[in-house]
């Protein structure tokens, strides 16, 4: 059994090689879906970028996730209309729909468009889901409302179903992702920390590391709360019984089956929830033994687990991404806090804080103002 991600034992090939002369325009520390996509959009608009990762590509939270592509964020449609209103939204899910329309495209045969199912695990969470569906229909979104499942999901009484969603190769996503960037001519230095911005040689410096602390973002650090998410991958299974991906107990579980069957499975943070609070990136057996009894509930006998693993997103109190620039940093600029639905949004706010640094400020930065979580 390996305790390396799924997605990571996948062969790569080596990245183009560029050495910038001199210090770049901009430096990008962290080398997941987000600093690959800021150093990318970067490039294109004719800056110098040198993007640092402190292990390998994808090495972090996008490697090392369940895989899925979902619009929206964390928090359910209704909970966001109660905090910023309805216009803003129906704004921000419109601008993660595109935002995973353009990753799918770019993803190729590394994503698949399956659709979401979102489980009802009892009756209080049915009525939330049904309320969440009115409202999604309601704004002219895409959603279907299912009162009975196929076995083997008996135990729960009903789904709300996502069209646009779908499974990805997230490590992939994100090495094609950077092979764009090196092309583009950003030069990429993996395996190499970053302690300081003078470390750098860039006046604007962008820290993309979510979860993993960096020690670069001055008040803001920790205030994006590191969160272990863990994860199994099984045997192929022969039975296909999800091949769209699973959300169930509000997050806390989450599943589908590879095209050949293998399982991949996460969540029961709240099993041991304060544990999970957590930089450190290790399983723990208490989590690891609840998602392995929780998979095999499901066929009735044991798979045998291939892979174990664990991975750090950053969780923030109201849900919303943090992206610009850090209080009395000057020059230093940040996105993420994706509470756990990183590989859209991360995609989004790293072309999303490129902008912002070109001089195109989008109005939804008002809403992820870094600065709020100071109080």
């Amino acid at each position: 059994m390996s305790t390396t991600s799924y997605w990571l034992a996948e062969p790569t090939e080596s990245l183009p090689r560029n050495a910038l002369p001199g210090p770049p325009d901009v430096a990008v520390v962290g080398g997941g879906i987000t600093g690959c996509s800021c150093a990318l959009a970067l490039a294109e608009a004719g800056l110098r970028v040198r993007l640092f990762e402190a292990r390998e590509i994808a090495g972090g939270a996008s490697g090392r996730n369940g895989g899925f592509a979902l619009r929206g964020g964390s928090a359910p449609y209704p909970v966001l209309v109660d905090s910023i209103g309805r216009e803003r939204t129906r704004e921000l899910w419109r601008w993660t729909e595109r935002a995973l329309a353009e990753l799918a495209e770019l993803a190729g045969d590394a994503f698949r468009p399956t659709g979401s199912f979102r489980l009802a695990a009892d009756e209080e969470e049915r009525d939330e889901l049904e309320a969440e569906f009115r409202a999604l229909r309601a704004d002219g979104f895409e959603a279907d409302w299912h009162d009975e499942l196929p076995v083997p999901l008996g135990d729960y009484p009903a789904a709300l179903f996502h069209p646009p969603d779908g499974v990805l190769q997230p490590a992939a996503v994100v090495r094609r992702l950077a092979r764009k960037a090196a092309e583009a001519g950003v030069e990429i230095r993996e395996h190499t920390t970053v302690t300081s911005p003078a470390d750098t040689g860039a006046e604007t410096l962008v820290v993309a590391t979510d979860g993993y602390p960096s020690g670069l973002l001055g008040q803001l650090e920790g205030l994006i709360v590191p969160t272990r998410g863990q994860v199994i991958a099984t045997e192929p299974a022969p039975e296909l019984y999800f091949e769209v991906p699973h959300y169930g107990r509000h997050g806390f579980d989450y599943w589908h089956q590879r095209q050949d069957g293998r399982v991949v499975a996460g969540g029961f943070r709240d099993v041991s929830l304060q544990d999970e609070f957590t930089a450190d990136e290790r399983t723990t057996p208490v989590v690891q033994a609840a998602l392995e009894g929780f998979v095999n509930a499901f066929f009735g006998r044991e798979l045998r687990v291939e892979y174990r693993w664990a991975g750090i997103f950053g969780m923030v109190f109201d849900f919303l991404p943090v992206v610009g620039e850090v209080p009395d940093q000057e020059g230093v600029w940040t996105a993420g806090g994706y509470s756990g639905h990183g590989n859209v949004l991360g995609f989004a706010c790293g072309k999303l804080v490129a902008r912002a640094i070109l001089g195109d400020r989008d109005p939804l930065l008002d809403l992820f103002e870094p600065a709020r979580l100071l109080g």
